[in-house]
This record gives C-alpha cells, sequence and structure tokens, in this order.
C-alpha cells in the first residue's frame, strides 16, 4: 500500500479540492484526508503509479509538490539534517566570505561544490583559506545578522522530539554554527567542520578530518547503532551533492530546494513546500505540529 502526498508552499496555500480529487480519481485510489485546508492533503494508492513522474512535472509548474511512498514505516524515529541551505537559509562560509570582502569568489565556488562539480573537501579548504585573516568575532556578527531558519524548522523539530524522534544536525558548515542553530531548534546531537583560530583571527584553517559526504553516512550508521535503530528508521533532508550519500541510504531521503543534479537522484523532491513538508508525508496533519 503506498501514500500519495499533495503540498504547496505554506505561505501561498494554493492546493485546491480539485487537483487532489481529479488525481485521486485519475489513479484509484481511497478517499483524500486533508492534512491542512489549502495546503495538504493524501490518499491511498494500492500500487505505485507508472506515470508519477509525468504527474509531478505537471503539478510543479502550478507550485504542488506530489510525494508517492509506502505507507509503512513512514513515520519515521529519527531525522538526520544538514544545515545550510536546509535548516537555515543561508550558506555559513559565503556569509563569512561576504564580511570578508570575497562574497561572490566563494559563492561560486559553494554553488558548484554543492551541485557536485567540484571534490568536496577541496573546495571547502579552497574556501576557507580566502577567510584568512578574518576576525573570529565576526562570526558572532554573522549568526545575530545574516542567518534566519528555514521556514517549518521549529515545528518539524517539535513535533518529531514529541513523537520521540531523535534529531541530528550534521552538516559541512562549521560547528560555530551548527552549535547554536542545533541549540535553537532542539537538535539533540550536532556535527560540523572546525574553522582554526589564532589570535583571535581565522588562520584561514579548517580541522581534519574534513566532515563531507561520508562523514554524513558514518554519522548515519554511528547514530543509528547507537539508538538501535534501522537506516530504515531515518529521515535525511539536504539540498547538495555531499548530502546524496545519506539522502540515499535513509529510509526516506529528501531533496529540500535541492540543486537539480541532487533532486534527480532522490524520490521526495520538495520545491515548493517548506520544512512542514517532511511532517506532511509522515502523516501529520496541522494540527497536530508542536512548537508553533
Amino acid at each position: 500500500m503506498y501514500i500519495a502526498t499533495l503540498l504547496t508552499n505554506p505561505e501561498n496555500p494554493s492546493l485546491s479540492r480539485e487537483t487532489v480529487e481529479s488525481l485521486r480519481n485519475a489513479w484509484g485510489g481511497g478517499d483524500a484526508i486533508w492534512l491542512a485546508v489549502g495546503e495538504a492533503a493524501e490518499f491511498a494508492l494500492g500500487e505505485k503509479p507508472s506515470n508519477l513522474w509525468d504527474v509531478w512535472e505537471s503539478l510543479q509548474s502550478i507550485g504542488v509538490d506530489l510525494v508517492v511512498q509506502p505507507r509503512e514505516g513512514r513515520v519515521k524515529k529519527m531525522l538526520l539534517a544538514d544545515m545550510d541551505s536546509t535548516m537555515i537559509q543561508q550558506e555559513c562560509i559565503d556569509e563569512l566570505a561576504d564580511e570578508a570582502g570575497v562574497g561572490p569568489r566563494v559563492a561560486d565556488i559553494t554553488a558548484r561544490a554543492m551541485n557536485g562539480e567540484l571534490d568536496f573537501d577541496g573546495a571547502l579548504r579552497e574556501r576557507v583559506g580566502l577567510l584568512k585573516g578574518l576576525e573570529a568575532s565576526v562570526i558572532e556578527r554573522v549568526l545575530q545578522t545574516r542567518i534566519t531558519l528555514m521556514p517549518g524548522g521549529r515545528a518539524l523539530l517539535a513535533t518529531m522530539k514529541d513523537a520521540g524522534a531523535f534529531a541530528a544536525l550534521v552538516s559541512g558548515g562549521f560547528t560555530a554554527f551548527t552549535s547554536k542553530v542545533a541549540s535553537e531548534l532542539g537538535f539533540d546531537e550536532n556535527r560540523a567542520n572546525t574553522l582554526i583560530v589564532k589570535d583571535g583571527v581565522l588562520t584561514g584553517e579548517v580541522g581534519t578530518p574534513i566532515l563531507g559526504r561520508q562523514a554524513k553516512v558514518d554519522a548515519l550508521e554511528q547514530i543509528t547503532a547507537r539508538l538501535g535503530i534501522s537506516e530504515a528508521d531515518v529521515m535525511a533532508v539536504g539540498d547538495g551533492a555531499n548530502d546524496l550519500g545519506m539522502l540515499g541510504r535513509a529510509g526516506s531521503g529528501v531533496a529540500l530546494h535541492a540543486k537539480p543534479s541532487v533532486a534527480a537522484e532522490c524520490d521526495i523532491r520538495i520545491n515548493h513546500g517548506d520544512l512542514t513538508a517532511l511532517l506532511y508525508i509522515q502523516g501529520y496533519s496541522k494540527d497536530e505540529f508542536k512548537g508553533v
């Protein structure tokens, strides 16, 4: 048995009853259940439709995301999340680079690395090298003035944790940022890279070993083993090429507003919804959300 979930941007809810019923009828689905009026709905299916991606493409044009997944096991026991452009709306290294006067150069490297065009480790070392001499105090200023949480993050964490789930933030960014974001949102654990500071300034070096694609897979393996759960019990979310390892291994791998090359590798693609989409695809209705 499968579940089809349709959802849209909560800031501009535009999911019509006609759209939901038309697809339900075309696919011979069960009764539609509205998780949030105008925002998210689901219905059961006996099998996965052969024209799924054609329908997905047509719904994208009207601002609607579609996810079809097995009903069994869709409620997860663990959240494994990327940070940059996933739990926050920015890339922290790009914001630091802007303060250092090398913003465009670093942003270009970031974009290419996240799209899988560059080796992650080498690209990170190159970008951090361009930050050499930046006062470490700038990190706090960037956190206070430039970093904003991705919409829906508080509800996602509060709701899953209220249901007993474990939450880990695993980023190719920096501990100076993940520790703050993890604390603010309620993550149980956070892992990231370390910027080396000497005499109050960045040395242009990053601590080793570098946390990249493989380290995110390692985190998935280590944390699930520690908790005594399976990888199928995990919902992973990210947007960049370095997230593909964990997205492919987790029970539900969600490409959130992801680079096209990344989204193409994932069965769950959220382009219009926010982080609450990860609750809707687990079957939570809006009146069950916590922390809002």
